[in-house]
């Protein structure tokens, strides 16, 4: 276990020192001296209504209020459940991590749903049930993930008493407790001074202390400087920075926690692209650069509005990327980690255009939005309340969203192109060892009337072989189930080394020379990737170079639908009623259809049973030649 904790830290923390810039966004604004001129203390910047102000709350809530009570009812025999050691456990032994994630997240779940019940309703109906969550809560050895367990000292998946580790459930349980406790302490106090006293002890060992005093922290960047940093950072920092702006009031202990998640959360923003791409995918947009909204007005609302850079075109940046990446009909852009179904939380854009200023967003958001549609995000309680608080101006905003027809990200080499013709082209370099990387540098995606014809498949149920040495090992992950080449029967390697060069974008086209992306074996002195928009096609053409020919060129697309191959030289693809052609050189290629069933619900819950990979097989072997083939709209 000890191995796979440090495989879980290498995965997370691979050394990139040519993608950190030195902005230190957020230091520039403010040092120690002069944030403590400017703090909010007593928890003055809270703008929710006191839980004894019933029409402030009759009015913050409106027409939500009934739906709250109405699941806090449901709560109110809720059996709190017990995560057994075997449950944690269970992660080490066989891989599983809903073991223990279940039972847990089911606990949190119930919390916030008695806590805004009360909140809604009042009358302390709710009170006893809350007080035993909390307390039950109160008695767990730690509020980490198993599956995140294993960097704590021991490096095992049982939790030590004596290592508080936060993690991003932790964190999110923490400010869930944080904002239960200064809506709560004064009821909790009526019942038993115990209740209180001991939550607040709790958040004090479990999350105050540790920040403070403990660096190791990977996410933290503080002794990773210049190494990769993903979604944990402006998460776990969000969540810190809460949990201090509620529980503490001494103004030196306040200014040197808030400095301290400045510090960190400018790592974050040092290691990230400038232009806003995000390389771990749509997916992780809400994680990444929603927790970045999430802490930039929370550091604001502290700071009484000093300390803001939602001012700088870089944050407009990372917000504007979840609309460029949507396709439409729910489909977006997803490389690495992400799935190819989805879009945004349509409050959370909002909320993102408000800050900075963005149209874009805003209407974006509106055509998000599901109505009627109840603010509710889980165990993250920030988020429920600022969705509501923000509901009525959304509901004012018409729905708009404009495919562009050039798009490119030039640090992160993503580049998207559309037609008239409802054709979109989704394209990527990069490297290897991106935050939740697969290996495809050089890959694409295709949509016909925003309907996925050439695809990513995305990636399965997380395990522990996700973030391990044996990563590499599942299918989804591996370039040769992405829309590439086999070169001399050589698949792309992970490893930062292995990237996409000379890589361009031009209005309606992109090429990359991906021969770099793949390991020595594979003999290749140069293959260029190239993908154009044409009319009503998508044109693809690889131009190669080899030192040796060893074994027959494949080269590889996925796709799913109806895949009819009967005719040399087409596959006809039929999504509903979509129809696509893919034209190849039957002189040139043998073609080989391989079935891939899907079990995993994630996958299945998107493409169905079935996707296909199209093999395409030189029927010579050459050191230098040009491959080509067109994806056309029928």
């Amino acid at each position: 276990m000890k191995r796979l904790a440090l495989l879980f830290l290498a995965f997370l923390c691979a050394t990139v020192t040519f993608a950190y810039t030195e902005r230190n966004l957020l230091q520039k604004q403010a040092d120690m001296n002069s944030l403590k001129d400017v703090l909010v203390l007593n928890q003055q910047w809270v703008t929710y209504p006191d839980y004894t102000d019933r029409a402030g709350w009759d009015t913050f809530l409106g027409t939500f209020k009934d739906e709250y009570i109405r699941r806090g009812e449901k709560l109110l025999d809720y059996q709190w459940q017990v995560v057994k050691a075997t449950d944690y456990l269970a992660f080490e032994r066989t891989g599983n991590r809903s073991m223990m994630e279940k039972p847990f997240g089911e606990n949190n779940n119930a919390i916030i749903g008695l806590l805004m019940a009360e909140l809604a309703e009042g009358k302390g109906r709710f009170l006893d049930q809350l007080a035993n969550g909390v307390f039950h809560t109160c008695e767990m050895t730690s509020w980490a993930l198993s599956a995140h367990l294993i960097t704590q000292p021991s490096s095992r998946s049982l939790p030590t008493y004596d290592y508080p580790l936060i993690d991003l459930t932790s964190g999110d349980l923490g400010g869930l407790l944080a904002w239960t406790y200064y809506f709560m302490h004064d009821s909790f106090n009526k019942v038993d001074p115990e209740i209180s006293r001991r939550l607040r002890h709790e958040l004090q060992v479990r999350i105050l202390d540790p920040y403070m005093n403990n660096d190791s922290f990977w996410w933290m960047g503080r002794n990773y400087n210049g190494r990769m940093l993903n979604n944990w950072n402006p998460w776990c920092n969000s969540n810190a920075l809460m949990c201090f702006m509620l529980l503490e009031n001494d103004r030196d202990t306040l200014a040197k926690a808030v400095h301290l998640t400045m510090e960190s959360v400018d790592k974050f923003l040092n290691y990230i692209k400038a232009n806003g791409a995000c390389e771990e995918g749509p997916s992780y947009w809400g994680h990444a650069a929603g927790k970045t909204l999430d802490y930039l007005e929370l550091l604001s609302d502290i700071t009484g509005g000093k300390v803001s850079i939602f001012q700088e075109p870089m944050i407009r940046n990372i917000g504007e990327y979840i609309s460029r990446s949507y396709v439409g009909n729910g489909w977006v852009v997803n490389f690495a980690d992400a799935s190819a179904r989805g879009g945004g939380d349509a409050y959370l854009i909002y909320r993102f255009g408000k800050a900075v200023g963005s149209d874009e967003l805003k209407g974006f958001a509106a055509l998000m939005r599901k109505s009627p549609s109840l603010p509710w995000n889980g165990r993250d309680v920030f988020r429920t309340l600022a969705s509501i608080a923000i509901d009525k101006e959304l509901q004012q905003i018409e729905p708009e969203h404009e495919i562009r027809p050039f798009t490119w990200y030039p640090e992160t080499e993503f580049c998207y192109l559309s037609a008239k013709e409802g054709i979109f082209l989704a394209a990527k370099g990069g490297y290897n060892d991106e935050s939740h990387n697969h290996n495809d540098a050089g890959t694409c995606s295709v949509w016909f009337n925003q309907t996925p014809i050439l695809i990513d498949a995305g990636v399965g149920t997380y395990t522990r072989k996700t973030f391990s040495s044996e990563r590499y090992t599942i299918w989804s992950m591996q370039s040769n189930y992405h829309n590439l080449p086999m070169i001399n029967g050589v698949s792309q390697k992970y490893g930062r080394k292995y990237k996409a060069t000379e890589v361009k974008a031009w209005k309606n086209g992109f090429s990359a020379n991906i021969a770099t992306a793949y390991p020595k074996e594979a003999k290749a002195k140069k293959w260029t990737r190239s993908y154009k928009i044409n009319n009503r096609q998508v044109q693809i053409n690889d131009s190669f170079e080899l030192e040796e020919a060893i074994v027959p060129n494949v080269i590889n697309f996925m796709t799913w639908g109806e895949i009819d191959h009967q005719e040399k030289g087409k596959v006809y693809i039929r999504v509903k009623d979509i129809k696509a052609e893919l034209r190849y050189n039957a002189e040139e290629f043998e073609l080989n259809v391989e079935t891939k069933t899907l079990k995993d619900p994630p996958l299945v819950k998107v493409w169905g049973n079935t996707i296909y990979r199209l093999s395409f097989k030189a029927k010579t072997q050459a050191k230098k030649g040009n491959y080509s083939f067109v994806v056309k709209k029928l």
